[in-house]
Parts: C-alpha cells; structure tokens; sequence
C-alpha cells in the first residue's frame, strides 16, 4: 500500500499546500468506497407447532433459570450444581468470555488518548573516516541523553473505533450465550441420565421379581415331572424362563452401571465420588408453551441469541472494513528533553518539544481493501445464514419434541389400560389357586404378564420424560437474553 502521511507546521503556504494535496487524495481514495450496505433482515419467528391445539398444554409457564429444582429432587439438585461447577466445556466457555471482555477492553483502550513515557541514554563512538573527522570536533565518544512523554489521539470521524468496539461487546455477548447454551446442555443431560438410573432401577426390581417367579414355575415344573403328571421336557422349557429372567436383571446392572459412568463423567470425578442414588418414582413433568412460543424461542434459545450476536458483529466488522478506505487523522505532542550531557538535562534550553497532526490516506494498495471489505461482507452473509439456520433447527428439535411427548403420552395411557387389565387377571388367578381350583402355575404367569406390562410403562414413563427434558433444553430452558452493555 502506499499512503501518504503529513505533519502541519505552522509555515502558512506550507500547510495550504499540505491541505490541497490532501483534499485531492482524499477525493480520489473516497471514489472506490463502496457503498454502506444494511444488515439483512433477521426471521422474527420460528415455524413451531405450538400453535396447533393438539400440542399446546394448559400452563404458560416456560422452564425458569433453574429449572430443575422444581422436580423436587435434592440429588438431582446436588449432581447438576457439581456438573457445572466442574465441567471442562463450561470453563473452556468461561474462558473465551474472559477473552472476548479482554478484546472489548482493548479496543474500548485504543479508541481513547494515548499517552508514554520514554527514558533513554546513549553512549556513541564517531568513526575516524565519518562525515564529521573526531579531529576536527575534539572528541571520539558523545553521550544523548532523553526524556518525554509522548500523547496522541485519533479522531473517530467514521466511526472506525465505534465499530471495533461494538462488534467486541456483540462478541462478549455471543460467548455468554454459548455458555448458556453449555450450561444448558449439561443440567438437561445430567437429569436425562439421573432419570435413566431411575428407571433402570425401577425396572431391576420388577425383573427380580420376575426371576423368583421363574423359579417359582421351575420347581412346581420339577415336582409334577417327578409325579409324571407332566413331561419332563416342561421344566427344561421353565428353565429357559429363567435364564431369560437372570440375563434381564444382568442386562439392567450393566444399564444402571452405564449410567452412573456418565453421571461421573458429566461431574468429571470418579463413579466412587458420586452422592448416593437411591430409587424413587419418576416426576410428572409436562412444560407448557406460552401464546407467543414463536417469538419467545428466539429469546430463550441460547443458540440462537448466541447466532443473532455474531451476525451484529459481523455487521460491525463491515463497516469497519468500509472506513479502512477512508483516511486516519491524529494528533501527536511530545514534550520533552535533550541534552547531551545530563548534568545540564533538566535545564530550560534541554526542551526538545514536538506539536503535529498526521493524516494515513489509503492511495493504491493492490486490491487489499477491497478483498478485506470483501471478506467481511462474505462473513456477514455466513453469519446470517447460520442464525436461519438455527432458527430452523430450533424449530424442528421442539416439533420433534412436542411430537414425542404426544406420542409417549399416547403410549402411556395405553400401557396403563394394558396394566390394570393384566392386574385383574393376576387377581382372578390367584384367587383361583387359593381356592385350590388351580395350582400356582396360572398365577405366575399372570403375574409375568404384569411385571412387563409395568416395566413397559416404566419405559413409557422415562421415554416421556426425556422428550420433556429434551422439550426444555429445545426451549432454552430460563434462558433470557441479557440486553446491557
């Protein structure tokens, strides 16, 4: 690039020179400026199936910042509070906040006056076959010694510095979003996996009770083979029940197991450190979706407020590419001292001050400006696309969402109908075998049908709750966009 950079003195035809040259450049550099160019326009909704009747709920109540503690759980509250205080992806996230506050100082720093001060002392030897001969001066060594303080300020008539410091306080913004998002994340897969253990373990003990009833029929089995009122290949049939029966109890400790792997994992400590887990009934929990879902998911979906940042950065990041083609004019004072002797630094005729303005004119720069200027108005377009796009995927993780629960709930009637059927034929046989009109054969049977009719609606129950936890966290959870600088 060549530039041009002047200083004003204070010689009258000097300076009217100066200035005629100036306002020739500056005409001819403003000719290529390209035109200011608006932001695009953002989608202000998302296309959700909230306002269908069959997916709305009763409540209007969207999850709040802590959403999880209204389940009522102290364990769950205890194993989501240890996740985000130890989380690697949360303090990776609070790093690059810290970065992007660093950058917002730094260009709040640039854009106001600058001041130094400077010390310095040297000692030269002048060569023998220099310009000035020693011979002729008297002397081979000379010391300098200086001291100043130097000011300058440059003035934002383009809006350079306001740019640079917008786009770091949408950048700051952008990075607390994404830890939301984060933090996010983590409560809803820490409660998904604290409510898997939960069903496995529920679902253990009905497969317990399964296995003795599978005994149970082996030794009735066994004892009719051995009064031959019944084949002997029957008990090897019960038997088969229950292997199946033990390999189902050893498949749910594998699950239960799994599960708290991930729960230590989430709360990077070891399975051991973990808080007790004890069994206890799954929540009812159903999230319910306010009139204006469409407009509020794109200020509770951190994502997507995150998304929204970055493309008023990137639009910062425009208009400074645009000002770049525009000239820099600062001012420069130092006021300080020169002496070659410092014995005599401090003295009056020691000033050395220095007054000017300076003037960066961009003439020819090889196509630099226009492919910068052109970068950032492709990153701009990026940045817009990738907020509709995370618009679009918002809205269909909360249709999916919506869509699952109607269809969990469906399943769950179904298997509770299924249920109380199944009891009612367990009650008859049993009631059967104490009339003596049956043996207890019947009534274990029974009583198989009903223990996987309940560990299906467990499964119902769980397969619910996560579509609801997963509802949440499609949501944003209590996420609100904070709107302060």
């Amino acid at each position: 690039m060549l530039s041009t950079h002047s200083t004003l003195a204070a010689h009258p035809q000097w300076v009217a020179r100066t200035l005629a040259t100036l306002c020739a450049g500056l005409l001819a550099a403003c000719a290529g400026l390209p035109p200011k160019t608006a932001v695009p326009a953002l989608p202000p909704s998302a296309p959700l199936l909230a306002t269908d009747a069959a997916y709305r709920t009763d409540g209007t109540a969207w999850p709040q910042s802590e959403w999880w503690r209204a389940l009522g759980d102290d364990t769950l509250n205890q194993l989501v509070a240890r996740a985000l205080e130890h989380s690697p992806d949360l303090a990776a996230a609070n790093a690059r906040i810290a970065a992007a506050r660093a950058q917002l100082e730094d260009a709040r720093a640039e854009s106001g006056p600058q001041l130094s001060a400077n010390a310095s002392a040297a000692e030269t030897r002048l060569s023998d076959n220099g310009l000035f001969p020693p011979k002729l001066l008297g002397f081979n060594w000379y010391s300098q010694f200086d001291v100043g303080l130097n000011a300058s300020y440059s003035f934002d008539w383009w809006g350079k510095h306001r740019a640079e410091i917008t786009a770091a306080v949408d950048a700051t913004r952008a990075a607390e979003a994404e830890h939301a998002s984060a933090a996010l994340g983590i409560a809803s897969t820490v409660a998904a996996e604290y409510y898997g253990w939960q069903s496995d373990a529920a679902r253990r003990a009905l497969a317990l009770q399964d296995r003795d009833a599978a005994t149970q029929r082996v030794q009735i089995t066994a004892a009719r083979s051995s009064a031959q009122i019944e084949r002997s290949d029957s008990t090897n049939t019960a038997q088969l029940a229950v292997f199946s029966a033990r390999d189902h109890v050893d498949e749910l400790d594998g699950a239960l197991q799994r599960h708290r792997l991930a729960l230590a994992a989430l709360l990077a400590c070891a399975p051991a450190e973990l808080p007790a887990l004890n069994a206890a009934a799954l929540p009812q929990l159903r999230t319910g979706l306010p009139d204006n879902a469409t407009l509020d998911l794109i200020a509770r979906r951190p994502e997507i407020v995150a998304s929204r940042w970055r493309v008023e950065a990137a639009a910062r990041h425009l208009e400074l590419a645009r000002s770049n083609f525009l000239p820099d004019v600062s001012l420069r004072a130092l006021i300080g001292l020169s002496s070659r002797e410092i014995g005599h630094l401090l003295d009056g005729g020691s000033a050395a001050p220095q007054f000017g303005a300076a003037v960066h004119l961009p003439l020819f720069d090889g196509g630099a400006l226009r492919a910068g200027y052109a970068q950032q108005r492709a990153q701009l377009d990026s940045a817009v696309a990738l907020y509709r796009g995370a618009i679009v995927s918002a809205a269909h993780e909360v249709n999916e969402q919506l869509v699952l629960r109607a269809q969990w709930e469906q399943q769950e009637q179904l298997r509770t109908e299924q249920l109380d059927t199944a009891q009612q034929l367990r009650a008859a046989a049993a009631q059967r075998a104490a009339a003596g009109l049956s043996d207890a054969r019947p009534a274990l049977e029974a009583t198989h049908t009903w223990l996987g009719l309940a560990e299906a609606q467990i499964q119902s129950h769980y397969g619910r709750l996560c579509a609801e936890l997963a509802l949440i966290r499609a949501l944003g959870g209590g996420y609100q966009m904070d709107t302060k600088q």
